[in-house]
């Protein structure tokens, strides 16, 4: 792996990368044409060490366990979560997306989802311990909100599809500060995307601010559009070299 590549996986900027690996703390060698490169063993073995949440006396350490600690499963979380939470933040940090730019891959699916559904906003998200962060927005100008803010934890927490018709009427939302607040969400639907080794890391969701249903076809056109989320998801991994 390039130090690019490591700095992504790990979630730290490339200056940063750079001092772990010149401080010996990630392991590295010289390619025969002088260039750097890293084991990808050694950067998830401390991966796992961040988001496993052990300390140790040194100052890489001490930065590992301020950058990771959205990596982590809260203790009391105030959303629903499953036994492999620490699994699945594990593979949100490998896709290697979180906090990266838009790109078209991610905004041809949010732009195609809007459209199916005719929804004036579409997400794809992906959740971390304390936020879900939005890879790619239509129709708004958040980027994030709290974990606990997220319609999309209960669609990954059922391990399917999630249909919200009138969230004023769902006890689980009508207190929500979405429904409540400024943004007015009424309708949601969201659809869990998938890392490659079978974690639900986001969701693909379509929203409306104001009470609807989701007919057969666009149903199918949102799981279509979620499958080819994984997709771009897993070749996005390969290309970065964190598969």
């Amino acid at each position: 792996m390039t130090t690019r590549d490591a700095a992504t996986l790990l979630g730290v900027s490339v200056s940063t990368a750079q001092k772990w690996i010149e401080s010996g703390d990630i392991a590295s060698w010289k390619t025969p044409g002088g260039h750097r490169r890293i084991r990808r063993s050694a950067v998830l073995g401390l991966l796992d060490e961040r988001t496993a949440g052990g300390t140790q006396a040194t100052d890489i350490h001490k930065l590992v366990t301020d950058v990771s600690t959205e990596l982590h499963p809260l203790d009391e979380p105030g959303y629903p979560v499953s036994d492999e939470e620490k699994a699945r933040l594990r593979a949100v940090a490998r896709t290697g997306l979180l906090d990266t730019p838009a790109e078209p891959a991610f905004d041809r699916i949010t732009w195609l989802a809007g459209l199916i559904v005719g929804t004036p906003v579409s997400l794809l998200t992906l959740l971390t311990g304390q936020r879900q962060w939005f890879k790619s927005r239509q129709g708004t100008e958040m980027h994030e909100t709290p974990r606990d803010w997220a319609f999309c934890d209960h669609a990954r927490s059922d391990n399917g599809v999630l249909v919200v018709e009138d969230a004023r009427q769902d006890i689980r939302f009508a207190n929500n500060p979405l429904v409540t607040g400024d943004q007015h969400i009424r309708f949601y639907a969201g659809y869990p995307v998938r890392s490659p080794d079978g974690h639900t890391v986001g969701v693909l969701c379509v929203l409306d601010r104001k009470p609807r249903s989701l007919d057969a076809v666009q149903d199918r056109g949102m799981r279509a559009l979620a499958a080819i989320a994984n997709d771009a998801i897993r070749l996005r991994m390969v290309e970065h070299g964190t598969s």
